[in-house]
């Protein structure tokens, strides 16, 4: 029986490792959202870089619904023959498992095989409001719960991460739940929200142009569009919220396959201009081996648990 599981993996190895030919068995990639999203620009980006490296096709299929849930479980029943890939956000392997009742998979469902990128929100504020977040944090002060800001809804990552902050900066917010970001950007700018926390790419362009501005960044460190915008952790240690996305495979995947997926992952990352490319989404490329991308996982959940308790979000 060993030896009969040792030459399977061998040939899903060489079958990985093959060049590129018409009758080749694709790699499918599923990203749980529609097309057009952050997390689709990155399975795409991936997939085209990866296909390179494998030399087999990588093909990005769109499963999207129910906060990612119905792309999540559909990778997690598939065979774990390493031709079945999840490209996850926080919301599928940190918060869904913590928020969700009866939910359909488990994180051990999955096989980590990198962690591909973070992306960090911003504060996106109208402009009548203060500049710095000493002047912000004292008009909220004035003001307990009577500014605004437009999430997702209250166990959606843009509140949390709103939460996170206002925690650590002694303030209170009044939380307003829109179905997308595109109204809430319109309200912000018709004067009807003060601020909305937004990711990435969706905060520069209005920033730019002058319509709204950044007061501060959510992420570990500045982001090189906007260098002279802090980051909250240099005024309120502890405020670092952002989402991130990474690659899986179904549990069981032979780990030849998995490493191999890893390199492949990693060498893509690794690239300039896919690096720029991401960058200019919002995102900081990571490419992490499988072991790390674990242990960040695990990280992760002992992070945000406290708090999702503390909003009375989290299941017991």
């Amino acid at each position: 029986m060993r030896s009969l599981v040792l030459a399977r993996r061998g040939v899903l190895a060489a079958s990985l490792a093959a060049p590129a030919y018409a009758q080749a068995r694709p790699i499918v990639m599923v990203v749980p959202f529609p097309p057009g999203g952050s997390t689709d620009v990155m399975g795409r980006l991936l997939a085209e870089q990866m296909a390179l490296r494998l030399g087999v096709p990588v093909q990005v299929e769109n499963r999207g619904g129910s906060a990612t849930v119905v792309g999540a479980e559909y990778a997690a029943r598939a065979a774990p023959d390493g031709h079945t890939l999840l490209v996850n956000s926080g919301t599928t392997l940190t918060l869904n498992p913590l928020l969700l009742k009866g939910l359909s998979y488990k994180v051990a469902d999955f096989a980590p095989i990198s962690l591909l990128s973070t992306l960090p929100f911003a504060f996106l504020l109208k402009n009548s409001l203060p500049r710095t977040i000493p002047e912000f944090v004292a008009l909220a002060k004035a003001n307990p719960g009577k500014l605004n800001y437009g999430s997702n809804g209250p166990s959606s990552f843009n509140n949390i991460v709103a939460v996170l902050v206002a925690d650590a900066l002694g303030i209170r917010m009044q939380d307003v739940t829109y179905r997308g970001d595109a109204q809430q950007l319109a309200d912000l700018l018709a004067g009807t929200l003060d601020l909305i926390v937004v990711g990435g790419a969706s905060a520069l362009q209005p920033h730019r142009d002058g319509q709204a501005r950044i007061l501060a960044w959510t992420g570990d460190r500045r982001m090189p569009q906007t260098p002279e915008i802090p980051i909250f952790e240099e005024i309120a240690p502890g405020t670092v919220g952002q989402t991130y996305f990474g690659l899986c495979a179904p549990a069981r995947t032979p780990q030849v396959a998995i490493d191999r997926l890893s390199q492949a992952a990693q060498a893509a990352l690794a690239e300039p201009a896919l690096r720029e490319r991401l960058l200019a989404e919002g995102q900081f490329a990571r490419g992490t081996g499988p072991d790390e991308y674990a242990s960040f996982l695990t990280a992760e959940q002992a992070r945000w648990a406290p708090l999702l308790k503390k909003m009375n979000l989290a299941i017991d």
